[in-house]
């Protein structure tokens, strides 16, 4: 018996456990290894990288913009970094972005998985007084989408739609924060206790809601009536019930209708926030604004997207907001879908890429004032509006965003109609509001009070 015993059971059981041990250290060392090793030649430079953790120690996911501003000076457009296992491209600048976006969009237009998704269940009578604008501009953009998405408005004062756009902030917080961010480069932490549950509250509330509306629809649904983008979906899936391969499932209406309602609301209500912001802050470019909307609309009658053509100050206002303010700095994530090239680079398909769109939209090399609020950069020397071509807060190629044609007239009408009828201030007795973001990969203003006057 003891001949055919392991040669392991003849070992002292600590000297056993140590070799145990010192065996996974080193699989897990060579693991590493294979996954860090770049597999192919003119991979993109980067920074030396620590095992198992990568580069994750020396970035501060509070700046993220300006921990790749400091790589570029270093290894130019196109660099690499390591997020613990995760390999990741980082593309700066308008021609190596264009060309990555747009050039090779067939390439690039993959997405990583979403860990939030995965780990979610699928079961003004205030005039002259110092109020924050929050909850007010997410109110009215978020029935914008409400209408479209659910055929439906909520009243500004109905307690459903308040708990949801209450937990709908949350949301933003939690998938904003370091947690999340870490979640997405280290699957393994939705397996810790309470991690998950934590990150997915929020998301589940907001799947819960508007699951109830779906199955509403459901049971109200007629055929001969489309009354939104619900039941123009629950048709589609009608015409391909039972074909296996369809993609019109319960499920992606879920999370389709949860994209539009998030996506819809966070981007446009966070740009009208700045917008109201840099008015209060700059309260001559405020004034210049109110002047050509006297003008061309007076204060009568609603502005309607046929008049900013003839608003060249207006309208280049509006962009100035959308490229300042840069919610989303280093867009969404995207991932090759087969080996590719990006400024003479070889990426390998299955790499996570990430657009600094902050590169282009404050490119010194572009724009005359990068870090400053200054509409000008959309006016020719005879005032007229301007088109510029790194002007990119929408991102570009095939994954431009689907909202952005009606991102574009919500911000216009609804930042026309709040100058028409009100001028916003600094609160007497209040320092002036900090124009200092907070963000991780989205950013928004600091909270802010200001005061409206009816014009």
């Amino acid at each position: 018996m003891g001949l055919l015993s392991a040669p392991w059971s003849l070992l002292p059981s600590g000297t056993f456990l140590t070799m145990l041990a010192l065996f996974f250290s080193v699989f897990a060392l060579i693991l590493d290894v294979m996954k860090r090793r770049r597999s192919c030649s003119r991979y993109p430079p980067g920074p030396s990288s620590l095992p198992f953790v990568g580069n994750i120690l020396e970035v501060d996911f509070k700046s993220l913009t300006k921990y790749c501003s400091q790589l570029r000076k270093t290894y130019g457009d196109v660099f690499s970094v390591q997020f613990c296992w995760e390999n990741v491209v980082i593309i700066n600048g308008l021609k190596s972005v264009k060309e990555g976006l747009i050039a090779k969009s067939d390439d690039t237009s993959d997405r990583p998985p979403d860990i939030l998704s995965k780990i979610a269940g699928f079961k003004e009578d205030s005039s002259g007084c110092p109020f924050d604008p929050n909850l007010m501009i997410n109110s009215a953009v978020s029935n914008v989408i409400c209408s479209i998405v659910f055929g439906d408005r909520f009243k500004y004062d109905d307690k459903t739609f308040l708990k949801v756009l209450a937990v709908f902030e949350d949301l933003i917080k939690s998938s904003n924060g370091l947690l999340a961010q870490l979640m997405n480069v280290i699957p393994a932490l939705i397996h810790v206790p309470g991690v998950a549950s934590d990150m997915a509250r929020s998301q589940n509330n907001i799947f819960d809601f508007l699951r109830d509306i779906i199955t509403e629809h459901k049971k109200t649904y007629d055929p001969n009536m489309k009354r939104d983008f619900i039941d123009a979906f629950l048709e589609e899936a009608e015409k391909e019930k039972g074909d296996p391969n369809s993609s019109f499932c319960e499920q992606n209406l879920l999370l389709t209708v949860a994209d539009l309602f998030t996506a819809g609301t966070a981007t446009t209500a966070t740009t009208l926030r700045f917008g109201l912001l840099y008015m209060i802050l700059y309260p001559d470019i405020q004034t210049k604004v109110q002047e050509e909307i006297d003008q061309v609309i007076g204060r009568e009658r609603q502005p309607t997207m046929d008049d900013r053509a003839s608003m060249p100050y207006t309208n280049a206002v509006v962009h100035e907001i959308q490229r300042c303010s840069d919610i989303v700095p280093l867009g969404v994530p995207h991932k090759t879908s087969r080996d590719t090239e990006v400024n003479g680079f070889n990426i390998p398909k299955g790499t996570t890429l990430m657009f600094n769109m902050s590169s282009v939209l404050k490119d010194e090399s572009i724009w005359e004032r990068p870090y400053q609020f200054y509409p000008e950069h959309f006016l020719d020397a005879d005032g007229q509006f301007i088109k510029r071509e790194a002007f990119m807060p929408f991102s570009a190629g095939r994954r431009v965003c689907l909202g952005e044609q009606l991102a574009r007239m919500e911000l216009f009408l609804f930042f026309t109609i709040f100058l028409q009828q009100l001028t916003f201030s600094v609160p007497r007795k209040q320092p002036r509001p900090s124009e200092a973001v907070m963000y991780c990969t989205f950013r928004s203003p600091p909270p802010y009070q200001l005061c409206a006057e009816v014009r």
